[in-house]
């Protein structure tokens, strides 16, 4: 198996993304939860993309080094001609958390190609670069400059107050980032560009402000990798790139699964909480954060509430978000550790078949302490929602219906519609 497209997320939900937009663009791929074993990966006879699903977004730089060294090493034995480090869509970092350039810099000695390219916008999902600069929509409220932007320039990890990309590259450790902008895309002079410029400059910045933009950069990666693999940064826009569009979904699903449905919140967006009001048919159990994350009496009695329900068939909802304001300092740290404990045991006490997980660190917490080694594609609920079938060794935890979600992504419905059969998604 030598697959052209190797991809790493650098948080659960982003990956899962990036997995259905090869699989509705006709290719096929798999999606691993750590660096495969070889009876796990030998599994797959033929896979166009293969992935590899982490939580860098949320480690500092030594711990990204740690996790990324060996993820570099496996795509380049495994031969792929173009490695894509997936970020958020907003690129959100910083120099302690999540650090972009950090990433770059561990993954530029797995690819034989000296440049590496940056996609800076992907319009299906709202967010446009022009001239270097980001911008995202925001619900009702329009496209907003992202420095400008009403949640992700109040990021409480990673606040983005600069929408340069290039600033914000050279915030982050990797200054003399070079743009190539929207009105040369799709002219002959793009190549010539992107030859000169990715031999000098540490990575290159290309804009995207429609499809079209999308499909230019693609043609300038895939012509560029045939002769070195390359590193390619940026949002599932780089999968839309890469691969032309076909007819069909490679993927075929598994059959649909039945029963209660548990859902865990983990995310403080305003998104996600007009989400949680809209899910009338779940069974609401909010978690006091601070109690959680100091009372192992008390996760007990929320994981026999939770399981109770499910048993009756209820479909539950567990949630840390606060109805108003962010969770305590004296949380936050260990929250996302815990609630992972917490589900964990929710689901010993009863195995259900189907889970929702808000929160993109949250996400990537607990589905790393659930024990599955992989995900295939399964369908797509929503703009930039994924829901995919899990793989496990444990026979009660494999081919779990799966949907993971970030704070900013889903239509308001997005709880409820998870409860319906796929057809009607």
């Amino acid at each position: 198996m030598t697959p052209s497209y190797g991809w790493y997320g650098d948080d659960f939900t982003g990956a899962t993304d990036t997995l259905a937009t090869l699989a509705r663009r006709g290719r096929s791929a798999f999606l691993f939860l750590r660096v495969p074993e070889e009876q796990h990966l030998n599994g797959f006879a033929d896979l166009d993309a293969v992935g590899i699903a982490g939580a860098a977004r949320t480690m500092s730089p030594d711990e990204m080094r740690a996790e990324l060294e060996p993820v570099g090493a496996f795509f380049r034995a495994l031969g792929v001609r173009l490695l894509h480090y997936k970020c958020c869509s907003t690129f959100d970092s910083a120099p302690e958390r999540g650090n972009l350039a950090t990433a770059i810099a561990v993954l530029r000695g797995s690819v034989q190609h000296p440049g590496a390219a940056i996609l800076g916008g992907q319009p299906s999902l709202g967010r446009y670069c022009a001239f270097s600069n980001l911008f995202a929509a925001f619900g009702r409220d329009g496209v907003h400059r992202l420095d400008r932007h009403p949640v992700m320039s109040r990021h409480p990890a990673t606040p983005m107050n600069e929408a340069d990309l290039r600033l914000h590259f050279a915030a982050l450790g990797l200054p003399g980032v070079q743009g190539i902008h929207w009105p040369a895309l799709g002219h002959d002079g793009a190549a010539d560009e992107w030859e000169a410029l990715s031999s000098t400059a540490p990575a290159v910045l290309f804009d995207a402000l429609e499809a079209g933009h999308v499909g230019a950069v693609g043609r300038l990666l895939r012509e560029a990798s045939r002769g070195r693999s390359l590193l390619a940064v940026g949002p599932s826009s780089v999968a839309q790139a890469f691969f032309e569009e076909r007819d069909g979904i490679a993927t075929a699903p598994p059959v649909p699964a039945e029963g209660p449905v548990l859902a865990f919140v983990g995310s403080l967006s305003a998104t996600t909480r007009a989400q949680m009001a809209a899910a009338r048919s779940y069974r609401r159990i909010a978690v006091d954060p601070g109690i959680l994350t100091t009372s192992a009496d008390a996760r007990t009695r929320i994981a026999e509430e939770a399981a109770s329900l499910l048993a009756d068939g209820r479909h539950v909802m567990l949630s840390t978000a606060p109805d108003e304001g962010d969770v305590p300092l004296s949380a936050a740290a260990s929250l996302p550790d815990l609630s992972a404990v917490l589900v964990d045991d929710v689901l010993k006490r009863c195995p259900v078949r189907r889970l929702a997980v808000a929160g993109g660190d949250t996400s990537s917490k607990i589905v790393g302490h659930l024990g599955y080694w992989g995900l295939g594609y399964y369908g797509q609920i929503g703009n930039g929602v994924a829901v995919s079938a899990t793989r496990s060794d444990d026979a009660a935890r494999d081919n779990m219906v799966l949907m993971l979600k970030g704070g900013q992504m889903g239509q308001e419905t997005l709880f409820e519609d998870f409860l319906e059969d796929r057809a009607h998604w």
